[in-house]
This record gives C-alpha cells, structure tokens and sequence, in this order.
C-alpha cells in the first residue's frame, strides 16, 4: 500500500475524531483524560511536551481490554511502527523457528530492541535478545514505547527503540484482588491473578499466571507458568524502597516449517529475575539507586525432520546479567532539568552440548584466543548527563550526552539533542537527533564457527519531526516523520572459506507515523494509528505499511470492543527467494458485568479467517474463540 493510501485513510479517520471530539457534549464526567506523563523518555516522571522523543504510552485499561495474558500483541496494536512475529495461539518460543521478533520503523534484529522492567535491562546474557514469553499483563501498570534510539539513556540494544513495562501500584489503602480464568480454541487454557495490598507505609503486588495450549499445528504445544511479587516501604514522603522477584518457566515445541516439518524440537526455559531499588523525591530532585539480576537456563533439543535420526544431545545454556544503574535529576532553576546517571552490567554465560545418555558437556563458548571454556561474560559502563531547560513559554530545549565503556569494544560516545515548540497550550512541533548503538553480544564474539571479538558496535543516527495536537481533554493526534542511517550491521559472511562474523551491513529507513485517539462520549472511544516505512534494504519481520483502528463501547454492564488491523508488504524473506505478505485481522470482545465483582467475557481473533504468516513457513490460525470469567475484588 503506498504512502498517499495510508495518509488518506488515516487523515479520513482523524477528521471524524476531531469533528466528533469538538462537537462533544460538554457536561459529559470526564473519565478518560488523556494522560501527558511518561517516565521511560527521562527516567522521572515528565510531561512529555517537554520530551523531544516520539513516546507511545499504553494504560492498564487497555492491556486488559482483550484479556490477553501477553502484553506485546497490545502494544504491537497500539504503536504506530512497532511490529511482532508470531507463529500459534499463544507462545513465542526461543532458538531456532521462535517468533517474537519486534521491529521498530524496521530496526530490532537480534538485540537492536531494549525491553525494561521499571527501567530494568530484560535480555538473555548470552544471546542478548528479549524473551517475549516473559513479559505478562499481569504485571503491568502501563507500558511506555520510545519509538526511535533511547541509548542516551539506556545504552546498548536501545539502538532501535525501548519497550518499558512499568508495574502495578497500590496507592490507596485496602486490598484488591483480580483473577482472571478463560478458554478456548485449540485447548487454550489461560488462568492469572494478581493481589495489590496497602497498610500505611507498606505496600505489595503479588501475581501468578498459567496457560497452556496445544496450538492449531501438530507438534507445536505451549505450556507456561509464572510468578511475580513487588514489596515496597515508604519511610516518609520523600524516600521509598522497593524490592521485587519474577521467575517464568515455560516448554515451548516447535513444529517447524510447514515445508519443513520437525519433529521433538523442545524447548524448556526458566527465566528469572529480582532488583532491590531506593527512591528519593523532593521538590527540586529525584531519583533512584537499584540493584538487578536476571538470569535463565535454556535446554533446547533442536529436533529432526521426519523421517531423519533424533539428536543424541540436548544444547544447554545457563546466562546472566547483574547491573546497578542510578540516576538523579535536579531542577536549578526556573524550566530547568539536569539529569545524570550511571549503569553498570556484569552478562554472561556458559553454553554445552549435553549428551542425552551419558549426561557428558561439550562447551561451546571460546575466549580470545579461540579455546573452548566453561563461561565467558563482558562488563559495560556507562555514564550519561541530560539537560533540558524551558527558554521562554514556547520553547525546550534537551541536550545529553552518554560515554559508553565496553570490557572487549572499548568506548563509544553517544550524543543526542532536540527542541520542542510549544505553538499553543495544545500543540507542539518537535524535532530531535539522536544516535543508538549496539554493541556485539557474546555470542556473535565467543560462540559458534563465526565468533570473532574483531567487531565494532552497530549503530545508527535518527533525524525526526513530529506534531501532536490536544483538542479539549479527550482527543489527541500526532504525526511524525523519521529518517535512519545506519552502519557496521554484524553479518556473517565467508571468509578464506570459513563463516565469519564481521561489520558490513548499512542501510537507511525513512518513513511516517500518525496517531489519533478520541473519547467520543462518556461510552464510546476510537483510536487509530498508521505508519508507512521505506528500507533501503528489505528486512524480515518489517512491513512497509500498518494500520490500526479500535472502538470501544462502554457502560455500566456492558464493554464491547473491535480493532482492525492490516499490514501491508510484510516482508517474510528477502534476498533471491524474496516473499512479502498482505492481510487484514478483525478481532473483537464483548463482556458483561453480572455482579459488582464478577464478570464474563468472550472473544474472538482473526474473524475474517485469513490466511497468513508472519515468519516463513509458520501459518497463523483462521478464527479463533476464548471465552471466560473475571473476578475482582
């Protein structure tokens, strides 16, 4: 679909969002008042006029409109330029055929993405890329996207952009317990609850979540189980201390393509993860001082095509990563914020093939001199400064900049600065700069035939303009458009005829985002986004055009509602044998409230029935059906 398509489309359903936004009744109880502050963009809480950066914030109402236990097919609706592979009903999987791959304005390969946790680093040491099965709804509060490189602030894997998923609060008082049970489609079964507790100083959450299926494909079950807690103190009203811990285990087949089928692909995974934090808060400075670590232990046995010999040996990795990162922001004087911080990881890990009758390893990490060892692990320091002042009513000014030290690559700076023009109390213009950067993981450096730790990060300069317009307390529209140079992509290519790793990739991205919500009456709401992107260079996972619009209904017993999306020249593989996919999803959820603390809901995706694939040979389900119940009290 070409640009002047989306912009049509999108500009049609804009105009009706604005006319039914100015032409709203004005006695209505305003309930859905958009929020302004967002917190990734600074590691503070800020009013994002003040942020050059393009943010996409995403409440917990909406992560449970659709009673979804993963949170990332929500964000992926709700973010313009943001896209997700999947292959089943629910799991995404790991190693070879996993899905889960996310891709902002087509950046995201391998480790190009940073998720958080309350600003927590989420990667696997070794292989540094995001588990997506780990990141629940129960959890969350709200999820924050930086749409575009946040390494200022976040360092390497934010080169591509920043999913943050910020968790559940309990600011009152009492004790509020939801539980959510449902099933469906394919033996989808899906169960989570979560506990908010408060008692004056004392506060806790505490959630568990379960779901299995059998998917619609022979060979590819899902079964999952996962734990959350966060306790947290308030010594006063300036510093508050908090603790949490977060495990998930889950076993994952994969069936292979569907030209290609396997068979005993397995995968079993325990991921985990904890943080101590100290926060502190005054009328002129905050910040936080929190000590992390996330670990996992992977045992994967890659399978055989029928008819072939199974594996003799199961490969097995046990990764980490250990971190501290504090920051504190200071107000000097009238419109002025100055932030500084520092970060430190400690990742790593030990891989081996494991033979499945004598128990006996084979490691497979090497070290710099090419010798196979039982662990290999690097460190990277950073220290960063921001600065943002107000000149005048109608200008920001931000400017920062991060000096990145890394125990095998050395140091790269990282530079960024934006204005944002304050036209009226309702509109803005922003204009950023601003650099990402990876740096190479300890797999493409120390493990397999083409490690080699020659490398150099990757990295990337963003240039982008945007426009956001209020209209009243319930509508909003914003529009952006980006261009990206990027450089020493990690390929691996032969050489002396043998596999190596080394920086030969470039490649440049340009595109357009737009964005509208509405809260059309105290029942109704719609919001829409579109994005269109031109690469340079085909990537896999990448569509160049994607839209999506949502409705919702709501009144005191009933919630209906629908989204649309479609995606347009997804590209399923590239090169020779290049392949793009073209589809349209309808999904839609109606729940009823029975008592005060019960409901029942049913849903269903894909209602159109298309066919279609995200990753090759990986055909999604037609229609599916859940149904289910909801408990709160």
């Amino acid at each position: 679909m070409q640009i002047r398509t989306l912009l049509l489309l999108f500009s049609a359903s804009t105009a009706c969002l604005t006319l039914q936004a100015e032409t709203q009744n004005e006695g209505i109880k305003d309930t859905t008042q958009i929020g302004e502050v967002v917190v990734t963009g600074t590691r503070n809480a800020t009013d994002v006029r003040h942020l050059p950066l393009t943010v996409t914030s995403i409440s917990n109402e909406k992560l449970n409109e659709n009673f979804r236990s993963s949170i990332l097919p929500t964000v992926m609706e709700q973010t313009p330029g943001l896209f997700l592979t999947s292959r089943g009903v629910l799991g995404y999987g790991v190693s070879t055929g996993a899905a889960g791959s996310m891709k902002i304005r087509g950046v995201g390969s391998g480790a190009q993405l940073l998720v958080l946790i309350d600003g927590q680093p989420q990667y696997a040491g070794l292989m540094g890329h995001p588990i997506p099965d780990a990141y629940q709804t129960m959890m969350a509060e709200k999820v924050e996207v930086i749409r575009g490189p946040s390494s200022l602030l976040y360092g390497s894997n934010a080169m591509g952009g920043v999913v943050n998923i910020i968790t559940r609060q309990m600011n009152q008082d009492g004790c509020r317990t939801n539980i959510r049970l449902q099933g469906g489609s394919y033996g989808t079964v899906q169960a989570d609850g979560v506990n908010r507790f408060r008692m004056g100083k004392f506060h806790s959450i505490v959630g568990a979540q379960y779901q299995r299926s059998d998917n619609h494909r022979p060979n590819n079950k899902f079964e999952q189980f996962g734990g959350y807690a966060k306790l947290g103190y308030d010594f006063n009203e300036n510093w508050k201390a908090f603790a949490d811990a977060n495990i998930t285990h889950f076993n994952a087949s994969n069936p292979g393509p569907s030209y290609a089928p396997l068979l005993d692909n397995d995968s079993r995974i325990t991921r985990g993860l904890a943080s101590v934090s100290l926060s502190n808060s005054y009328q002129y400075t905050s910040g936080t001082l929190r000590a992390y670590c996330d670990w996992g232990h992977h045992s994967i046995d890659d399978g055989f095509n029928i008819g072939g010999t199974p594996r003799t040996s199961l490969y097995k990795h046990d990764d980490y990563i250990a971190g501290i990162t504090w920051y504190q922001s200071a107000n000097f004087f009238k419109g002025n914020t100055v932030t500084v911080g520092v970060d430190w990881q400690h990742f790593g890990g030990s891989a081996w093939n494991e033979d499945k009758v004598s128990s006996a390893k084979t490691y497979l990490v090497k070290d710099a001199d090419g010798n196979l060892v039982e662990n290999q692990h690097a460190d990277e320091v950073g220290t960063f400064i921001d600065f943002r002042q107000d000149i005048w009513k109608w200008l920001t000014v931000d400017a920062g900049l991060r000096v990145d030290w890394h125990s095998v690559v050395g140091t790269e700076l990282v530079p960024q600065g934006g204005l944002s023009f304050h036209l009226t109390s309702d509109a803005d213009i922003k204009a950023l700069v601003s650099k990402g950067f990876r740096n190479p993981i300890i797999r493409e450096m120390y493990m397999f035939p083409p490690a080699t730790t020659d490398l150099l990060p990757e990295s990337m300069m963003n240039y982008e303009l945007a426009y956001t317009q209020r209209i009243g307390k319930r509508a909003h529209i914003g529009a952006n458009i980006f261009y990206i140079k990027g450089k020493n992509l990690i390929n691996t290519v032969r050489v002396e005829g043998r596999p190596r790793n080394v920086n030969t990739g470039d490649f440049e991205n340009w595109g357009v985002e737009l964005s509208a919500d509405c809260a059309i009456s105290k029942h109704w709401s719609m919001n829409g986004n579109c994005s269109f992107l031109h690469m340079d260079t085909p990537i896999e996972g990448a569509p160049e055009g994607k839209i999506y619009v949502g409705a919702t209904y709501h009144n005191e017993k009933w919630t209906v509602a629908a989204g649309l999306q479609n995606v347009n020249d997804l590209y399923i593989t590239t090169g020779d044998n290049q392949q793009k996919e073209n589809y349209t999803l309808l999904n839609a959820t109606v729940s009823y409230k029975v008592l005060p603390w019960m409901s029942v809901f049913a849903k269903g995706d894909n209602l159109l029935a298309e066919k279609y694939q995200t990753y090759d040979g990986f055909y999604m389900p037609k229609a599916t059906f859940m149904g289910g119940v909801t408990l709160d009290f």
